[in-house]
């Protein structure tokens, strides 16, 4: 084919093929298709690749040198009729108008994909604002408790008791807010708990506390250890010199290890657990997936957790 016919059927039948495409995208599938009028649709996409195989066909009349004539096998020239020329026309069309379907139910599909990740993330953050709520009421219930006794015994260590209460209260409210905080906060966060339960049992708390490794700019979501260790304190024996609580951790800097083990009261044995350990598991399910091992050990006389954590 010369190049100026083949100019003359680019230029000319590409801005009727794209004028289609967008037709049936812009028009024809918002107001059928997508309103589930497929009969209708149908039958429209039918008509308007008719009515464009008659406009075809008139273009190519006045264009007729270009485009209609061509040369046959034995070189002579002769001009192309209407049939074959139409037929052509409706497949060319059919193809424009596949496309359009195809590019609007991608976009549509990706569309659909980022709505339904954005509405996930809002779940999931709605769920984690739910958790991290429980964690403070709870924990400064069991504070409060502590400190009541302290103040019913008139106590002499009971404004040390108020501080460190402050001291932990003003973390929780001001500094762990964001997703994740640095892990040395974090630590003293935990030793000021411990310290606390210390004011509260006195002499008589045996509590074994060890940290190892360089603790330098590792991040952990907040909040997240202390329910361990609530639960030693809670369902747990502190002033047993032969088995004190051990708490260790032993952290690098893309991981992180967790070991409590307390010994069980005789009288509640079989109520270990509670909101705070379902409530970090949860957590640990939503914020660090497949990056947590988790392995609580529940024996006759001691309760065991060990968590390692990917940083």
């Amino acid at each position: 084919m010369p190049i100026k016919s083949m100019m003359v059927n680019i230029v000319l039948f590409g801005i009727i093929n794209i004028s289609l495409f967008y037709l049936n995208y812009l028009f024809f599938i918002p107001q059928f298709l997508n309103k589930k009028r497929y009969s209708v649709y149908i039958l429209a996409i039918v008509i308007t690749i008719v009515i464009y195989g008659f406009d075809k066909y008139g273009v190519a009349l006045l264009f007729k040198e270009e485009v209609l004539r061509h040369k046959d096998m034995n070189g002579n020239k002769s001009v192309l009729s209407f049939l074959p020329f139409f037929i052509s026309t409706l497949f060319t069309s059919t193809i424009f108008v596949l496309l359009s379907i195809l590019l609007k139910f991608s976009v549509d599909w990706f569309l659909n994909e980022r709505i339904q990740r954005d509405l996930e993330n809002q779940r999931l953050t709605a769920e984690l604002a739910f958790l991290k709520s429980q964690i403070n009421p709870h924990f400064l219930f069991n504070s409060l408790n502590s400190i009541y006794s302290l103040a019913y015994q008139r106590s002499e260590n009971t404004p040390d008791a108020i501080l460190k209460l402050s001291e932990i209260m003003r973390y929780m409210l001001y500094e762990c807010n964001d997703n994740k905080v640095d892990l040395t906060k974090e630590l003293q966060y935990l030793q000021n708990y411990i310290d606390l339960q210390k004011i509260r049992f006195g002499n008589k708390a045996f509590i074994d506390f060890k940290i190892d490794g360089e603790v330098t700019d590792q991040k952990i979501v907040p909040l997240l250890l202390i329910a361990f260790i609530e639960n030693a304190f809670k369902h747990g024996i502190a002033n047993d010199s032969m088995l004190p609580i051990t708490m260790f951790v032993n952290v690098n800097q893309q991981h992180l290890q967790f070991y409590i083990r307390n010994k069980k009261h005789t009288h509640n044995r079989d109520s270990i657990g509670g909101i705070g350990l379902a409530n970090v598991k949860r957590r640990l399910d939503l914020l660090y997936p497949g990056k947590y091992n988790l392995d609580i050990r529940d024996e006759n006389d001691t309760y065991t957790c060990e968590l390692s954590l990917v940083l």
